[in-house]
């Protein structure tokens, strides 16, 4: 089998911890790259999350748990080569607070996409790493939107940048299928109810959407962030949980550095995990994508050489029968032989 040779994955995706500082700003480095895309959350407190992407420009803030609109935030944040600055936000920078970034290299600032019916404002994308940035202005009829990832997405999310009344996050999982979706900042289970995806699955070259105003409403901007599997660094999946301490096991071929789950079958939370925030199993401590939550400090998961086991038994994300899709990136090597690096 042949394998997209990332010899560092660090390169592609990194997470980094940092303490705010309140009253001055500061420049957090560390990232390993200039990222594209960068989601930090306020872990002491029940700040709202913040998402910043190159596409859209470093000053426009989008908040993964709440409907609201895209806002500019000015100088308070902005890319460097190493990672971002901030300035002195309590949600980003407050004093003596622990912060969490998770960052991702696409493609730069990126350039329109004429692949679909659609052409895109800009897409910047990494196709080694299979992730894409795109924005487009909706028509409000069927349409195709051009990804650039010359790989089919496994997953998309989609958000509304100008509804000021509010527009719920969409989001596309190859597990549960191109008639269905779910709400990054809900809980609730997959919806049948809408077409947003007009019951087409994504190709190597565009994503379909319906006439939703979710991910169409006419004359409105949207940003769209995909994500392609690639072997040995990510991987997106379904899982069913099983209640038990001894939880169910699942197998990515790497070992996660970022792994987030939700119940698709059930009205549930959505989780995040990873390598950085506490580092060690059991202590791999959870955030709440559609809550301004602080962070959880419940025993719940393995973060393993291969994959991810549930150590869990009191419900999410690993309650008996419930089905759970994930999306987890590495923390990889891949040799000069291009295959991946496993433990012995």
């Amino acid at each position: 089998m042949a394998y997209t040779t990332i010899n560092k994955s660090t390169d592609y995706f990194n997470t980094v911890t940092y303490t705010g500082n309140g009253s001055t700003t500061q420049t957090i480095t560390g990232v390993g790259f200039q990222p594209d895309w960068v989601w930090l959350k306020n872990r002491s407190t029940t700040n709202d999350h913040n998402v910043y992407d190159v596409v859209r420009g470093s000053s426009k803030r989008l908040e993964p748990n709440n409907t609201n609109a895209e806002v500019d935030i000015g100088s308070d944040f902005t890319f460097q080569s190493d990672g971002f600055y901030v300035g002195d936000r309590g949600d980003t920078n407050g004093n003596g607070n622990s912060q969490v970034a998770w960052n991702w290299k696409a493609g730069g600032s990126g350039s329109a996409n004429t692949d679909g019916t659609i052409n895109t404002t800009s897409t910047s994308v990494n196709t080694t790493a299979g992730f894409s940035i795109s924005k487009y202005t909706a028509t409000g009829n069927n349409a195709t939107v051009g990804h650039g990832l010359g790989a089919v997405p496994k997953m998309i999310i989609i958000k509304d940048l100008e509804d000021s009344g509010g527009s719920n996050w969409g989001v596309y999982h190859n597990s549960i299928g191109n008639t269905n979706f779910l709400e990054l900042n809900t809980t609730a289970a997959l919806d049948t109810s809408i077409g947003l995806w007009n019951n087409t699955t994504p190709t190597s070259s565009v994503f379909s959407i319906g006439t939703n105003d979710r991910v169409n409403n006419v004359g409105n901007d949207f940003i769209a962030y995909c994500f392609a599997e690639k072997t040995g660094y990510s991987k997106f999946g379904s899982y069913v949980g099983n209640g038990n301490a001894n939880g169910t096991f699942v197998y990515t071929g790497f070992k996660p550095a970022f792994v987030m789950v939700k119940a698709s079958s059930d009205t549930s939370a959505w989780y995040i995990y990873d390598n950085k925030r506490a580092g060690y199993n059991v202590k791999n401590y959870q955030l709440y994508p559609n809550a301004n939550n602080a962070e959880g400090t419940t025993d719940q998961v393995d973060l393993l050489s291969n994959g991810f086991k549930w150590r869990d038994i009191t419900g999410d994300p690993n309650s008996s029968g419930r089905t759970y899709i994930y999306m987890a990136i590495g923390q990889s090597l891949v040799g000069s032989n291009n295959i991946p690096c496993t433990a012995r």
